[in-house]
């Protein structure tokens, strides 16, 4: 472009005028003074269409490196003694245990912290990292220099994040700060990212490390309305709402224990993680007993004894790959189906399933060789494995779609029922309603234990539970009579009264009020007694056995139509598959009523 000016114009005004045209016009421009030569010009440079117009050297002021160096400060954890010692308890640091699940928010391709299981997401964001900044930091109205009070982020992480694919609310603990117990600040931010979960509707990850509460400030946070009482209300909210997975990296003691038995899964790391009600200086003050803190509340304790802990980990990075599994089965939350996969074949043949199964009824066998032979391949994933161990629950999939299994053992106490299994089988089922998982019993049980001592352990209590949860439960319901249903065992198991969307049987299934033993000796005592000869009376005993088990096999029950069908055992994965996938989308309604009184 050409452009002529006057004559007088200086050479300075012509390349100003030059400079502002070719800004507007996008184009070289050329000045002319009155006829003369060429007196200024000014080319435009194309560095494409998104380059900026202009640049400038601006960078961050002294204000924001000021707040870069307190955050980093803040994110050095407690005092540095404290963190050198985590080593030697076989513990990480807890930002260090953060890149482990999450990654680091800064990695852009999300591998930093990449396990077994699969690659990390990364940190959306922290809140409160500066809570009780003005108590402790010397940039703080209130701070000093006092290493030994260092209360960074009150001693609490709480955030957002993704965990294997999925979005999910969480915190942690640092126990480098006071060993990470629960102070006011800390315990604020805990209820808050409880109440945003309630409204976001996603899981919610505990990675749990404290002593409980800081004891010498408790009139701030612990009778409180908004205090750490809140902390199980707001779990109970949470509850059958999001799924709650709780992770206990250390002792939690007191009211930091109620997180993890609150939760939906807990998870235990063997020979670190422990919970109690109170430590066991206290517990040694209010009853003299001298023990140590596993013996107390350690992994074996709770995975053996008390059922609390649903999955026990060899170390931290075990914990991670036991999350990221189970995680595989739930939904983000109760309004959502529980995520597919790609199905897969049997880890073993289906063909093998009826050689698995004794012909006597008595005879014990594993059933998960059973369970195999029916579901894909790598997606059986047992919990609470070793407390009430007559009981299998599980959750698997069958061609792809998650199911949740209550199977009876019987390799273990010839899977009769006993209290602890009663209440694990309960708790399960009905988690697994809350999360719309599906539910499969495979039956093979004798029926609830009888005895002195499961009365006093609470065999009707816990048993009135199973049954109340089977009944309850409003997602599909498929039960297999895999050999023997015997007595209330077959009402717990999901039997054809407990409105299952198919009962089935294999030819080795049995359903009767008890089993040829009892029952003869029930109802033929005395005439057993009255014959002498010892051969007669076994052959007395055989011929009323064959004949009490025939009225009670499969075949009578199909007959009578007390159940749907008998399946060739080698087609129980199709038939199960065929099943879930027909019955997918059923609707069933409970009695209009605020909630049940069995708990």
């Amino acid at each position: 472009m050409k452009v002529r000016i006057g004559q007088a114009a200086s050479e300075e005004e012509a390349s100003a005028i030059a400079a502002a045209l070719a800004e507007h016009v996008g184009d070289s421009v050329e000045v002319y003074a009155g006829d003369d030569e060429l007196v200024a010009s000014h080319e435009v440079t194309d560095s494409g269409d998104d380059a900026p117009a202009e640049t400038d050297d601006l960078g961050p002021t002294e204000r924001e490196e000021k707040i870069r160096e307190e955050i980093a400060d803040i994110e050095a954890g407690g005092p540095k003694k404290y963190r050198d010692r985590l080593e030697e308890q076989g513990k990480l640091f807890v930002r260090d245990r953060l890149d482990l699940w999450f990654g680091d928010e800064d990695d852009a391709d999300g591998t930093s912290g990449e396990t077994g299981s699969g690659a990390a997401g990364g940190i959306h964001f922290e809140d409160g990292k500066f809570a009780n900044f003005d108590a402790w930091h010397p940039d703080g109205t209130d701070g000093s220099e006092d290493d030994g009070d260092r209360l960074p982020g009150d001693g609490l992480l709480t955030g957002a994040a993704e965990f294997e694919g999925r979005n999910l609310h969480f915190m942690a603990n640092d126990f480098t700060v006071k060993a990470g117990s629960m102070a006011e600040k800390g315990v604020e931010k805990f209820l808050r990212m409880q109440q945003r979960a309630l409204k976001s509707g996603r899981p919610v990850l505990y990675l749990m490390d404290s002593s409980g509460a800081r004891i010498d400030q408790q009139r701030g946070f612990f009778a409180n309305r908004e205090g750490i009482g809140k902390y199980y209300y707001n779990h109970s909210m949470l509850s059958g709402r999001v799924p709650q997975i709780c992770v206990l990296y250390g002792p939690c003691i007191a009211g930091a224990a109620y997180t993890p038995v609150f939760s939906d899964f807990t998870v235990m790391v063997e020979g670190v993680s422990a919970m109690a009600i109170a430590s066991p200086r206290m517990v040694k003050m209010v009853t003299g007993e001298d023990i140590d803190m596993q013996d107390l509340g350690g992994a074996k304790v709770h995975a053996e004894h008390s059922g609390s802990a649903d999955l026990v980990a060899r170390d931290e990075e075990h914990a991670r790959e036991l999350v990221a599994q189970l995680v595989t089965y739930l939904p983000d939350s109760a309004d959502d189906d529980p995520p597919r996969s790609e199905p897969k074949p049997p880890k073993l043949s289906p063909q093998g399933i009826d050689s698995v199964i004794p012909e006597s009824p008595n005879k014990g066998y594993d059933m998960e060789d059973l369970i195999d032979r029916v579901v894909d391949s790598g997606s059986y994933f047992p919990l609470q494995r070793d407390y009430g161990e007559e009981i299998i629950t599980a959750f698997a999939r069958i061609d792809g779609r998650p199911v949740g299994i209550v199977a009876n053992q019987p390799a273990h106490r010839a899977g009769a029922i006993f209290p602890d299994a009663a209440e694990k089988a309960a708790g399960f089922i009905w988690t697994c309603d809350a999360y719309n998982i599906p539910l499969l019993y495979l039956c093979d049980t004798p029926g609830f234990m009888a005895g002195s001592q499961v009365e006093k352990d609470a065999i009707l209590e816990k048993g009135k539970k199973f049954i109340y949860a089977t009944s309850s439960a409003t997602v599909p319901k498929q039960t297999v009579v895999a050999r023997k249903a015997y007595g209330a065992g077959i009402y717990a198991m999901g039997g054809p009264a407990y409105d299952p969307e198919s009962t089935i049987a294999l030819p080795s299934g049995e359903i009767a009020v008890m089993g040829p033993e009892a029952a003869i000796n029930a109802v033929y005592r005395r005439k057993i007694d009255e014959i002498d000869d010892e051969a007669e009376r076994e052959r007395f005993v055989e011929e009323k056995r064959e004949e009490y088990r025939h009225d009670i096999d499969a075949h009578r029950m199909a007959s009578e139509v007390v159940i749907d069908d008998i399946v060739p055992p080698s087609e129980l994965r199709d038939e199960l598959a065929a099943r879930f996938a027909f019955y997918e989308g059923v609707e069933k309604d409970l009695p209009d009523k605020k909630h049940g009184t069995i708990l």
